[in-house]
Order: C-alpha cells, then sequence, then structure tokens
C-alpha cells in the first residue's frame, strides 16, 4: 500500500472540495489523532494488527486528501511511549508493521519527490530497535529535500518527553559550549525552539477519531491555538466527508482563533527582545542543534 493513494474523487466531492477552497482560508497545518484502530479490530472480528493496518491505508487516503485541499503539513500520532506498555506481541507487531510501511517508502521516493513530500519523524528514536532506527533515519534523510508536503509522524513520542529533550538539549550546551548560554537566554521561545518540531509552525486543526475528546500526551505545548476537532468515526472508517466537515469546523472557528493569535504573535515579539532571542550565541546553539540532529540520523541510517 503506498503511503499516497490515488483516491478517485466523485463529481460531488470535487464540487465540495472546490466549494471549501473558495469559501474560507484552509488551513496550513493539521494534526491527526489516529484513534480507533483496535477498536473497528474488534468489531470486524480482526486481529489488531489489521486493525492498525487498516489504519494505515487510510492514511494514505487522508494525505491524498490534504494535498489536494492544498495543505502544506500533516502531523499524525502513531505510535505513543505509553504504547510500550501494550503486550510485547501487539508492540512488535507495531513495529512490524513500521518495518513493511517504511521499506515501501524507501521503494517508493520518487513518487514522494513527485509530490514534493518530506517525511520526519518526531520522537525518541533510540527507544526504537535498530533496524527500524536505520529505516526511519534513511526516510528522512531521502526526502530532505521536498518541499511542498510536510509529513510529520509521531512516533515512540509523548509530549512530556519532548518537553524534556528539550531541556536537555540546552544543559548539555551549558557543558560542551565554548560561549554557552546564559540565565538570560533561556525563556520559553528557546525552548519551543529546542522540541522536536522547531521547523513547523502550530497545527492549525487538531482531528481526532473514535469519539476521545483528550489530547494524550500529543503536541500538548504547540496546540495552545489549535482548533480541536472530535468525531465518533473510528480512524479506519473515515470518510473524505468526515474531513470536509473538520475543514468546516476550522473555517467557522478561525475568525475568533486569528484575535486569540495576533495577541499571541505580540506577547512573542516583546519576549523575544527582552530576552534577547536572537542573539548570536542562541542563534549558534540552534545551527548546532540542527547539525547535531542531522548527524544523529546519518549515524543511525548507516549502523
Amino acid at each position: 500500500m503506498s503511503w499516497v493513494s490515488d483516491y478517485q474523487y466523485t463529481f460531488i466531492q470535487k464540487i465540495a472540495f472546490q466549494a471549501l477552497q473558495l469559501s474560507g482560508h484552509i488551513p496550513h497545518h493539521v494534526a491527526f489523532v489516529m484513534d480507533g484502530n483496535r477498536r473497528f479490530a474488534r468489531s470486524k472480528q480482526l486481529d489488531k494488527i489489521e486493525g492498525h493496518s487498516r489504519g494505515f491505508s487510510k492514511l494514505a487516503d487522508v494525505l491524498r486528501w490534504c494535498l489536494d485541499m492544498g495543505i502544506r503539513e500533516v502531523t499524525t500520532f502513531a505510535f505513543s511511549i505509553e504504547n510500550f506498555k501494550r503486550s510485547n506481541e501487539e508492540v512488535e507487531g507495531l513495529f512490524n508493521l513500521a518495518r513493511e510501511k517504511f521499506s515501501k517508502l524507501l521503494e517508493e521516493t520518487n513518487r514522494l519527490d513527485e509530490h514534493g513530500i518530506r517525511i520526519r519523524v518526531i520522537g525518541n528514536l533510540l527507544l526504537l530497535p535498530a533496524d527500524l532506527q536505520r529505516l526511519i533515519a534513511t526516510a528522512m534523510l531521502r526526502t530532505e529535500r521536498n518541499d511542498k508536503l510536510f509529513l510529520n509522524v509521531a512516533f515512540a513520542y509523548t509530549s512530556r518527553d519532548e518537553i524534556t529533550q528539550a531541556v536537555e538539549a540546552v544543559l548539555r550546551d551549558d557543558e560542551q559550549a565554548d560561549d554557552p548560554l546564559q540565565p538570560t537566554d533561556i525563556n520559553e521561545r528557546l525552548l519551543e525552539a529546542c522540541l522536536y518540531t522547531r521547523h513547523s509552525p502550530p497545527p492549525d486543526l487538531v482531528f481526532r477519531t473514535s469519539g476521545e475528546t483528550r489530547l494524550s500526551d500529543f503536541m500538548m505545548w504547540q496546540l495552545s491555538t489549535s482548533v480541536l476537532y472530535f468525531t465518533d468515526v473510528l480512524w479506519p472508517q473515515i470518510t473524505i466527508w468526515n474531513f470536509l466537515a473538520s475543514i468546516v469546523a476550522y473555517q467557522r472557528d478561525r475568525c475568533r482563533l486569528e484575535d486569540y493569535r495576533r495577541v499571541e504573535r505580540l506577547h512573542s515579539v516583546q519576549l523575544a527582545k527582552s530576552s534577547e532571542f536572537y542573539s548570536l550565541r542562541v542563534q549558534k546553539f540552534l545551527l548546532k542543534l540542527d547539525a547535531n540532529r542531522r548527524k544523529l540520523l546519518i549515524a543511525l541510517a548507516s549502523n
């Protein structure tokens, strides 16, 4: 199964797409909490891993919809660190599914290049098996020059771990740098720049399936200005109409959201000026952070 499907639209669906694109603002970044794969499997008397596989197939459709809608960035919550608490059989099954899908991705990188899709896996990769680390790192490096659609896959991820890793990055700089960060450099914008999502704007829209109305430690730092959309439909069963309904909800709520974001942007500018966020020292630190993360990917890909 390809990472991007060849979804065939009906005439009515094409009209609906065009109407939404003409009638209102399209979100730049949409995050999906793909919940309900196991419940779907139980309802159909399928193996749990088959439920997760059906969920990936649905993701391929969703990526096609996002591409055609004009959405530039998609983030999916694929595997939480909390999922390690599940049975060994299910965890290993999920890892095998990931191995299969990332191997498939590497076979079709020309197709991803054609669509300009860049894969970025956000999460603590060192918690994963070495062969899966290698596949993920290779996929990220192979697509790093694409820039039409960014697909962030949250794998071995929680917000608490992401924030912890950001703090540790700042502390490591204090130990290693010739001109280390100073206490006056450390503020919320610096920590935000150390997150896995440092090169991504906050999600405009969060779409969660299966009737759950919680965020499950997913991008908690980044979602302060996001529109939240919840549906009772299980992830493998969502349709293009569910997707379009979420875009309508976003367009309806965007006006109120923009007022809040203006205040946030003003606060960010004031904070940057007061704390010398753009100092040469901080810029060097962030460049080094990017370089070290890429070096890690190269090391993992060569293992």
